[in-house]
C-alpha cells in the first residue's frame, strides 16, 4: 500500500493547531521531546525557536501534509552542523495518520532533502529503543543501526535507552524503499 499524497513545506503559523493536537497523543508525547504534560504555550514557542534556526541554518522544521494541507506529520531537523556537513533528523506521524506509510514517507523525504538541499554528508536518529515502529521506518529508509545510547533520554524521571542510526550520502540510494 502507498502512502498517501505527501509533501514537506515549512512548519509556520497554520500547522500550530495540529501540532498542539499531537500533543495530547501518548505515543507522541512518550517518544519525543515535547513537553509532558502539554504546555497550551509550546506549538508558538517551538515554531519561533525553528523560524530562529532557519534563519542560522542550525535547525529545520517541515510540516507534512496532504493535498489538502491537513497536516499528516513533522519532519525535523533539529539539529544542523553546516561545518561538518551533518544533520540530526527526526520525525513524528500524527495519531489519525498512522499505518499508512506516512513515517516511511516523511523520513524519504527528509532524508532526501538533508542530502540535496542541505548538502549533508552525514544524517542521524535517535530512536528510543521501544519504539519498533519509528525503528521500522528508519531501517525501511536505509538508515544503519550504529548501536545504543545507554540511558541518554531523560523524561519525567525515566530513562531510556537510544538507538543511534545514521545514513550517509555515499550510502546505495537503493536502499530506500
Amino acid at each position: 500500500m502507498s502512502p498517501p499524497p505527501l509533501r514537506l513545506e515549512p512548519f509556520a503559523e497554520e500547522h500550530l493547531d495540529g501540532l498542539a493536537a499531537m500533543l495530547f497523543d501518548p505515543d507522541v508525547r512518550r517518544f519525543t521531546g515535547f513537553p509532558e504534560p502539554p504546555d497550551p504555550t509550546f506549538p508558538r514557542r517551538w515554531l519561533d525557536s525553528y523560524e530562529a534556526g532557519r534563519s542560522d541554518g542550525t535547525r529545520e522544521a517541515f510540516a507534512g501534509v496532504d493535498p489538502a494541507g491537513r497536516l499528516l506529520g513533522l519532519a525535523l531537523a533539529p539539529v544542523i552542523l553546516p561545518a561538518a556537513r551533518e544533520a540530526e533528523l527526526g520525525y513524528v506521524v500524527a495519531p489519525t495518520a498512522r499505518g499508512q506509510g506516512i513515517g516511511t514517507e516523511l523520513l524519504r523525504l527528509l532524508t532526501r532533502w538533508g542530502f540535496d538541499r542541505l548538502g549533508a554528508l552525514r544524517l542521524a536518529l535517535q530512536i528510543d529503543v521501544d519504539n519498533g515502529a519509528s525503528l521500522e521506518v528508519a531501517r525501511r529508509c536505509g538508515y544503519h543501526r550504529e548501536g545504543i545510547r545507554r540511558d541518554a533520554y531523560v523524561k519525567r524521571g525515566r530513562r531510556a535507552d537510544m538507538v543511534q542510526l545514521s545514513r550517509l550520502a555515499s550510502d546505495p540510494d537503493g536502499q530506500v524503499t
